[in-house]
């Protein structure tokens, strides 16, 4: 009989300290300060950032966003994708290590379960222990104060889409809505079933990243590596005691990188896809190294390359900057020269034109010919402006209604607009559909501040 099913034994991850965790958690520090403060945040008497799903607007601090504004999204996207490349390209999986929402969120679990249970040993004690009222306060308390997070976590996601004073005023009094409910807690019982729980399996089974992260590395890319030359043969040995006088490594293969790592892998057996980068083997082993009175960089980050050939770090350091990394340098440096110049020329409104289909062209007073319009103004600012309307590329044409209007802060307004020429252009023309353009300038204080143009056609009828 085969099963097709391996069980894996529970990963007790053991505390670590040093220059690595510091950094990690700095980044948990940053990352949660940012996603639940956030929402809180006032600016101009609103939320600071709100994406406001049901008025088709986005809030972004000083800017108001419109669905017409997706490009800002892709180019967001395009810049994330090359900066992950870069990072990757440089020294591996740093995201998946420091500023990843599971890593993060696995930190902040897994610091809460030592408040509770204890470190590695006194857990691993506690799994094997009965169940005793000791045993279930302890398990009872962790599990109440990670659904708090959970569902804490759930409710500030939702509060980005929904103002968070008025989501909170509502879960108070039980009167959210169902899809608030919904992704409240789907989110909430997310985070706490994935940072509580799967935790490994999430980053060796279910993330893409880890599969695909090899097509980014090659020999020159910095990643966390074991240096078997100088630590093999492995063995103990009584403090302050010279590897060579024993026949022995650096190593004493105490497997404490073993059990520091979050997926369970033995960093001592080369590169591994499980491997996410988190650096606690460096910072356990740089430990290890102190006491035994040992140089530190047993295990360190370094490149396959420089391993090999016994680089300095100087000498690794000049190849990690090769062709590739310059390339996704360039084109991120580009691409984000570009996305902020986008947005600080970007024009306080948008504008479309729409012929108006119940009434392609008629004949009025004078003989003059009237094509009607409706123009969509959006205003992406937070004050009342008033636009002008006026036509180019026709001989004659002139705005006969709607040639000025106001539009209020941060609102859209659809307004018809009829466009006439005189019968001499309209024989000079000829029938058929012309080409010609809506010239919309914003106006503040009797000049104009900014101006769009947008294309259309006139028709002559026969």
């Amino acid at each position: 009989m085969v099963s097709l099913y391996q069980s894996e034994a529970k990963i007790q991850m053991r505390s670590v300290r040093g220059w690595f965790a510091g950094w990690r958690w700095a980044l948990v520090w940053f990352t949660q300060l940012l996603f639940y403060g956030l929402p809180w945040l006032q600016w101009n008497g609103r939320q600071a950032v709100l994406f406001d799903l049901a008025a088709r607007r986005f809030y972004i601090f000083g800017l108001v966003l419109y669905p017409q504004d997706v490009i800002y999204l892709a180019g967001l996207l395009i810049l994330s994708a090359f900066a992950l490349f870069l990072f990757t390209a440089v020294a591996g999986r740093l995201w998946c290590g420091f500023a990843c929402p599971q890593t993060v969120y696995t930190e902040i679990f897994m610091w809460i379960e030592r408040r509770f249970e204890g470190d590695r040993q006194a857990r691993i004690k506690l799994d094997a222990a009965p169940w005793s009222v000791r045993k279930l306060l302890r398990r009872g308390g962790k599990q109440v104060v990670w659904l708090v997070i959970g569902l804490w976590t759930g409710f500030t996601f939702v509060a980005y889409f929904t103002p968070a004073r008025t989501l909170a005023a509502g879960a108070m009094s039980l009167s959210l809505g169902p899809w608030e409910w919904f992704w409240s807690l789907f989110y909430g019982f997310a985070t706490y079933g994935n940072a509580g729980y799967m935790r490994e399996q999430v980053c060796k089974y279910m993330c893409p990243y880890a599969r695909f992260q090899s097509a980014m590395f090659d020999r020159d890319t910095l990643i966390i590596s074991y240096d078997s030359a100088r630590g093999e043969p492995r063995g103990a040995r009584a403090r302050g005691v010279e590897p060579a006088s024993v026949g022995k490594g650096d190593c004493i293969n105490c497997t404490l990188c073993v059990q520091v790592c979050p997926t369970g892998i033995d960093i001592r057996d080369g590169l591994q896809y499980e491997c996410i980068g988190c650096a606690a083997c460096i910072d356990v082993c740089n430990e290890v190294m102190d006491k035994m009175s040992y140089p530190r960089g047993l295990i360190r980050y370094a490149t396959q390359n420089g391993m090999q050939g016994r680089w300095s770090a100087a000498q690794m350091w000049r190849r990690v900057l090769r062709p590739r990394v310059l390339v996704y340098t360039g084109v991120l440096t580009l691409i984000a020269a570009g996305f902020i110049t986008s947005l600080a020329l970007r024009t306080p409104f948008r504008a479309d034109v729409v012929r108006d289909r119940g009434a392609l062209a008629q004949l009025v007073e004078d003989g003059r010919i009237e094509n009607v319009y409706r123009i969509q103004l959006m205003n992406s600012t937070e004050s009342e402006q008033r636009f002008r309307i006026d036509v180019e590329g026709l001989p004659g044409a002139v705005v006969t209604s709607h040639d000025e209007l106001e539009v209020d802060a941060t609102q859209a307004r659809w307004v018809p607009v009829a466009v006439q020429i005189p019968p001499q252009a309209a024989q000079a023309l000829g029938p058929g559909a012309h080409p010609m353009r809506f010239h919309i300038t914003l106006q503040a204080a009797g000049r104009t501040v900014a101006a769009a143009d947008e294309k259309s056609t006139f028709v002559v009828p026969r």
